[in-house]
């Protein structure tokens, strides 16, 4: 429901005084003309016919209201909207044209502001054309750094000196991923914790960072030519990362420039971090440890055993029994040392094997590789079916290749195989290769001899089995005879390249990746404030965009969560790279009624984690940000019922895009996501949806930003406070 505005109603008012005052001045005037008996005759008519009076001036002050209302949205409504739409054109950057409407004067008005709106994007575009142009080779090395980034294998973050995140590259996503595997799910993938903006020290220890930076700072004060520090330190889940820091220097201009500190002795704009995560190898290290302290000790101990038997049998005079009994102890000691040197023999040949290189491989290349060496070795044509070209393999190529070649090159020898296949298919977690041939199969004892085999090829021969190349994958192989098509194949079970695989695979959904998103170089000059976030610029601050899907309406009447997504915006840009999106298991049947609104059914809920899992994620998600939703009351209700039982409060500051759009266009009929969508000329893509909703608000909230500006809200709290005057912050939940 609209408000009226108090305006109108005044009008309303002084018409309905005046309308009595004239009935009023009238009836004296008519009084005052009729002699007594007259008064008295008119005074007995009218008596009893006041009421009839009174609807008579209600009546007529109805008419009078109506004309009023359709005046005032004529000549008063219509301008203010009017206004509004203008100040959209002449802030927005892709804005829509005024659509003529309300008098002739007012269309011909709506025409010359969309001709003037014309005359001023053309000249803009030729204005962003020359700034392009003039900018070009700039945005082209900060391109080049940034792809030089992202194909790095190492994982890179670049921060400015307030520990704010500017810049990380792929890697270093897929690694802060891992890190969070089981504790966040694919909600946030990592983005809880690295993201634009966001703060390094809530990855590492803010002391242990201020030590390495101060041992930075020293070495550039002895003038060190690359001053860097290391330190290890534990990350999530206690996984231990090793950090490499190095300093980015001061740009002589702007170390030069007055306040940049430069004379003060910083000199340091950012710096560099170099992560690696080393649990695994920390780990294999403290094993081995633990091995060599185990056999050194045990040694010990049996050398000392077998020294005081010995200096036992060396009397002449000891009894035999006491002989047999001290050389049964050098027996014992012996063979104890024997069997421990033995195990760590066993375990070291056994870590060489699982610490054998693996690589990264497209799986159609292994197959096209294979069939080449196949075809040379074994002289026979080799053709490829079924093979998947999206698939990525973490093998030792050359072992592989070999075992294939040696199983090919019997199967030619033993069993005069003429023609082989090879196919490809993923399976769960896995991939299998499968080595086909059509004609005689062989026995079990054949294939195990073959498996156990040291492999040989003419004169050479290698000390590695086909079993041991198995065991080197972590996979196993077997043979199986398809009666069907009357072929009979090795199968090989196949290790799939791991989420920190090539960048190609990560990179390659549907998400669609945009390479610059993954850094803000203007972040080198923003500085943190002191101040406190309710007096910090709206443009300045970081924001947490965010939208509920639920089973219904009623959040106080049991209905829950389903859908919860959200985005970042940072320096005034929306990080579409760092979304959050997760459903939710309500814990209770969804509506059918609602289904057909938000999409979700009980089926994609179901097995989906509890609210009580996600919101600790999208807490952390929404650190350090000032959250914004539209109807923000709504959302910020379901997520308050949830405090008492997850611990989980959201104590940041809440801006609504509903009410500051009254702010901005107080006369405009609707404040509706879509109706405030279309009047910004913002395309809305999948509504209804947590997290399409919560990119259609952080597009309008940014075309907010400067509407607020020009009505001289520049400040967060300048925008609660302004917020909370409009009608629609009267909305309870």
């Amino acid at each position: 429901m609209k408000k009226v505005d108090p305006r109108l109603l005044l009008a309303v008012a002084l018409a309905g005084l005046v309308m009595a005052a004239w009935l009023l001045l009238m009836g004296i005037v008519v009084w005052s003309t009729l002699e007594p008996g007259e008064r008295d005759a008119v005074g007995d008519v009218l008596a009893p016919r006041m009421a009839l009076v009174a609807l008579g001036w209600l009546a007529g002050l109805a008419v009078v209201g109506g004309a009023l209302h359709m005046l005032y949205r004529r000549y008063v409504g219509a301008p203010a909207r009017l206004l509004e739409e203008t100040r959209v054109v002449l802030t927005a950057a892709t804005p829509q044209r005024l659509k003529p409407r309300g008098t002739t004067e007012m269309q011909n008005l709506a025409a010359a502001v969309n001709e003037l709106a014309a005359q001023r994007d053309g000249l803009r575009a030729d204005m962003d054309a020359q700034v392009a142009r003039a900018s070009h080779n700039v945005q082209q090395e900060k391109n080049r750094l940034a792809a030089l980034m992202a194909e790095l294998n190492q994982s890179v973050v670049v921060c400015n000196r307030d520990g704010r995140i500017l810049l990380y590259n792929q890697r270093a996503r897929q690694l802060f991923r891992t890190l969070t595997q089981g504790h966040s799910g694919p909600a946030a993938a990592g983005a809880e914790l690295i993201g634009i903006g966001r703060s390094v020290y809530a990855v590492f220890d803010r002391q242990v960072f201020a030590h390495a930076l101060e041992r930075i700072h020293q070495a550039m004060a002895r003038g060190a030519a690359s001053p860097s520090a290391q330190f290890v330190t534990t990350a999530q889940g206690g996984q231990l990362l090793r950090v490499q820091v190095a300093p980015v220097r001061m740009a002589q201009e702007a170390a030069d420039a007055p306040g940049a500190g430069a004379a003060a002795g910083v000199q340091i704009s950012g710096f560099v971090l170099m992560l690696e995560n080393v649990t695994q190898s920390v780990e294999e290290e403290s094993e081995r440890d633990q091995l060599l302290h185990g056999l050194t000790e045990g040694s010990r101990a049996s050398l000392a055993n077998i020294q005081a038997a010995v200096d036992m049998l060396g009397y002449a005079d000891l009894e035999p029994a006491m002989r047999e009994k001290f050389l049964a102890v050098v027996r014992d000691e012996v063979g104890a040392m024997g069997r421990r040197v033995n195990d760590l023999a066993q375990r070291a040949t056994q870590r060489l094997k699982t610490r054998w290189p693996l690589e990264n491989m497209l799986g159609a290349d292994l197959a096209n590789a294979a069939q080449r060496q196949i075809t040379s070795v074994c002289e026979r044509p080799v053709t490829l079916d079924e093979v998947d070209t999206s698939l990525w393999l973490k093998v030792d190529s050359y072992t592989l290749l070999q075992a294939l070649s040696y199983l090919a090159h019997r199967l030619v020898d033993e069993f005069e195989v003429r023609f082989l296949q090879l196919r490809l298919q993923p399976v769960g977690a896995h991939a299998q290769l499968d080595l086909v041939w059509a004609g005689q199969a062989m026995s079990n004892e054949t294939v195990m001899s073959w498996e156990m085999d040291g492999m040989r090829f003419g004169a050479e021969r290698t000390p590695l089995s086909v079993r041991d190349v198995v065991e080197r994958h972590g996979g196993e192989m077997w043979f199986e005879r398809d009666r069907v098509r009357h072929q009979a194949f090795f199968r090989f079970l196949l290790p799939l390249a791991s989420v920190q695989g090539p960048v190609e695979i990560a990179v390659g959904d549907s998400s669609g990746y945009s390479r610059p998103e993954y850094y803000d170089f203007d972040l080198f000059q923003m500085d943190e404030q002191g101040s406190a976030l309710d007096d910090r610029p709206l443009a300045e601050l970081a924001y947490t965009v965010f939208d509920t899907e639920t089973t219904g309406l009623n959040p106080a009447g049991g209905d829950a969560i389903i859908q919860l997504g959200a985005a970042r915006i940072v320096n005034g840009k929306l990080l579409r790279q760092e979304t959050f999106e997760q459903l939710v298991d309500p814990g209770r049947p969804i509506p059918q009624a609602s289904i057909p609104i938000h999409g979700i059914s009980q089926d994609m809920v179901a097995g989906k984690p509890r609210i009580a899992d996600v919101l600790p994620v999208f807490h952390a998600y929404a650190q350090d940000t000032v959250l914004v939703a539209h109807n923000a009351a709504f959302d910020m209700r379901f997520l308050q019922l949830q405090e008492a039982a997850t611990g989980i409060a959201f104590h940041q500051p809440v801006l609504d895009t509903l009410l500051l759009s009254a702010v901005v266009h107080p006369h405009q009929e609707s404040h509706r996501l879509e109706a405030i969508a279309e009047r910004f000329n913002i395309t809305v893509l999948g509504r209804h949806t947590a997290l399409g909703d919560a990119l259609v608000t952080a597009e309008i909230w940014l075309r907010l930003i400067p509407l607020l500006q020009e009505q001289g809200i520049h400040t967060l709290r300048q925008a609660r406070e302004a917020a909370q005057k409009t009608y629609y912050a009267r909305l309870k939940y």
